[in-house]
């Protein structure tokens, strides 16, 4: 996880730079059969002069599903369980594929070190005390991530699911040697509650911004992308890692959005799924990474402020940089399934 913080934060600073490039997520969806379900095929990619460019690509069939008064988004690739997603690692210097990686891994990875860089640089600075609602991958992803930025000393974790939600307590207890207390309900996640994480796939907010108490620090994952009105309404410092740059031809093209959608039958109901749009939550407030890392902006100056922390649609800008690490180590230790170099080129010029 060290590595992983440490890389992506040197491919945010190559964007402020210039020596980072990537563009935003861009998504196609298409309906299935079944009206309740859409086929929907992701990618995001970037490279920088570091020598490598990375396209990380998703496929996947998507649907909402009822649980608990909420709804979750589910996926699934050829059936419930499985899932497609790759990424396709190259050299900048001679154009040459070098790895096909499964993103599973990387994908909570690299997540959760966002939340750590948002900790880093904007929590207080004795942050120990985390609030989370879910116990699921990406929860485990955050703990561990916390942990590499501050001295996390207790968890307060609720999920509606309490045994998953026991035996996650458990490990992260024995894990890290930290304090953890099971809720009983979401609410007692706030109480004493440094740094408030939401991390499930719900698909819309699950934080309670009337909850939280001062000097917190939110992290918001899944949830419709953003936290509740209340929480936004009472951030005092909003930390944007950056926006993916303009295209050359077009420097007035600025988008922050998280994403861009087209979509085949787009008044079909599968094919609005999940488009709500999310770009820059509060205008008034944000500062970018990049200002912090200069020195230009202080970022939170209280420990009574609460802030939020978000990456912005840099994800091209991750992937290229995780995978890198993860081909240069399966290389130095002989891991992976080598294919000829071959099987992916041509004598024909495209």
């Amino acid at each position: 996880m060290e590595m992983t913080i440490a890389a992506l934060e040197e491919s945010y600073r190559g964007l402020a730079t210039g020596e980072t490039v990537c563009r935003p997520r861009i998504d196609i969806r298409i309906p299935t059969s079944d009206p309740a379900k859409v086929y929907q095929w992701g990618t995001m990619e970037g490279g920088s002069t570091s020598g490598y460019f990375a396209i990380r690509m998703k496929s996947d069939v998507v649907h909402e599903k009822a649980y608990g008064g909420a709804f979750t988004q589910e996926k699934y690739s050829t059936r419930p369980g499985m899932y497609c997603g790759l990424v396709f690692l190259t050299s900048v210097e001679t154009g040459e594929p070098l790895a096909l990686i499964n993103d599973g891994v990387l994908q909570h990875m690299r997540v959760g070190a966002d939340g750590a860089i948002g900790v880093k640089h904007v929590a207080k600075k004795d942050a120990a005390v985390v609030g989370m609602l879910g116990s699921g991958g990406m929860a485990r992803a955050h703990m561990e991530a916390f942990r590499c930025v501050r001295d996390i000393r207790r968890l307060q974790v609720f999920s509606p699911t309490r045994s998953h939600c026991e035996a996650f307590g458990r490990e992260m207890a024995e894990k890290h040697g930290i304090d953890v207390k099971v809720c009983d309900n979401p609410q007692d996640v706030y109480r004493g509650a440094d740094i408030v994480a939401g991390l499930t796939d719900s698909t819309v907010p699950v934080l309670e911004g009337k909850r939280l108490e001062k000097g917190a620090h939110i992290v918001n994952i899944g949830g419709g992308g953003a936290p509740d009105d209340d929480s936004l309404a009472r951030v005092d410092v909003y930390l944007r890692f950056g926006n993916a740059p303009p295209p050359r031809e077009r420097a007035d093209l600025v988008i922050d959005d998280e994403h861009l959608t087209w979509a085949a039958r787009p008044d079909s109901a599968g094919s609005k799924r999940s488009g709500k749009r999310r770009g820059i939550s509060l205008p008034g407030k944000v500062v970018y990474l990049a200002e912090i890392i200069a020195g230009t902006h202080a970022g939170r100056t209280s420990d009574a402020q609460i802030s939020y922390s978000e990456r912005g649609n840099l994800q091209g800008a991750q992937f290229y940089a995780v995978a890198a690490k993860v081909y240069e180590g399966a290389k130095a230790a002989g891991l992976g399934r080598e294919i000829p170099t071959e099987w992916l080129l041509q004598d024909i010029r495209d």
